[in-house]
């Protein structure tokens, strides 16, 4: 029954600060929070550390970032922070899970924030050039869930659901920018996925590793993926280090042989996605029961050595 009331709230607070970040451009000076290195600053839209709940609903976390975008942590609200050191300047960390497998509900925990209209806070990724998503994940599920919206008990999702931005006409699903696992021809992989035009084709760019070894069970990692939209490229990194992989769709899936510029759609983002798809909880898909922590959502792709300071930076 809080739902509605909390995005009203979210609603009028994204309105006013889009408001002011538009009359106020980040700058290259501009102070950011303490545990992102000044190198980001200017390119930091969203910054979500789970230590700093709205104050009069602990179920809404406040962004750090310039844009100020709230978001929802569903079903679980306050009791998904949990005490939790992803890196030393860490508090509180996010928890994400499937809550029952055998009911078509929408129970399952996860984040972010939904709006049919597209949320205006998150303008920066409207004809963006590139785009980057980082933090720090902590995997505690040995595969795929167990898929809780068809009739088969033992059928499983075909991904787990790390962060991401939704496109411009995504229905809670769809994204621009993704960090996921997804099956790649019938292996598991960790991914960037992205998607330069709405309703066009998506481009993936898959780790070469295993991705048991590169997310270890029980064990933070700190991964970014970056997203190119002029050259069509993405990469992957993992604490701080590039991590080799292969692109899974061949052929111009972002349409960029046509006349530039190469951006992405002018449409305003619809949210952000944590843990799962469907912000707006009205479906599950794609649960991840995991940890996180120091999320960031930029709206450039950030140099592989700024990767690093701020891996470092973090991990000091």
């Amino acid at each position: 029954m809080r739902r509605p009331r909390r995005a009203a709230l979210a609603a009028t607070a994204a309105l006013a600060l889009a408001l002011t970040a538009a009359a106020s451009p980040a700058r290259a000076d501009r102070p950011g929070p303490h545990d992102v290195h000044p190198a980001l600053w200017p390119h930091l839209v969203a910054f979500y550390d789970f230590d700093h709940p709205v104050d009069g609903d602990a179920a809404l976390e406040r962004d750090l970032g310039r844009s100020g975008t709230e978001i929802e942590l569903v079903n679980g609200g306050a009791a998904m922070r949990v005490p939790d050191r992803a890196y030393k300047g860490s508090g509180d960390a996010l928890q994400t899970r499937q809550v029952n497998p055998q009911a078509a509900g929408n129970d399952d925990w996860k984040a972010g924030i939904w709006s049919s209209s597209g949320v205006r806070t998150l303008r920066a990724f409207s004809g963006a050039e590139g785009t980057t998503v980082m933090g720090w994940f902590k995997r505690d599920m040995d595969g795929p869930a167990l898929n809780s919206v068809t009739a088969n008990p033992t059928d499983r999702y075909n991904a787990i659901g790390l962060a991401g931005v939704l496109t411009g006409d995504s229905d809670g699903h769809g994204v621009r920018a993704l960090l996921e696992l997804i099956d790649v021809s019938g292996e598991l992989r960790l991914v960037a996925l992205g998607r330069r035009v709405d309703g066009g084709a998506s481009q993936t760019f898959a780790a070469n590793e295993d991705w048991r070894t590169l997310l270890p069970k029980g064990e933070w990692v700190h991964l970014a993926a970056t997203y190119d939209f002029t050259s069509g490229t993405m990469a992957l990194y993992r604490n701080g280090e590039p991590v080799d992989g292969f692109y899974t769709t061949a052929g111009d899936p972002w349409q960029l042989n046509g006349p530039g510029p190469h951006v992405t759609s002018a449409t305003d983002a619809r949210g952000i996605k944590i843990g799962g798809s469907f912000p707006q909880n009205n479906l599950e898909r794609n649960p991840c029961d995991c940890r996180m922590d120091g999320l960031m959502f930029l709206d450039s792709v950030i140099p592989a050595g700024d990767i690093a300071k701020q891996y470092r930076y973090m991990a000091r």
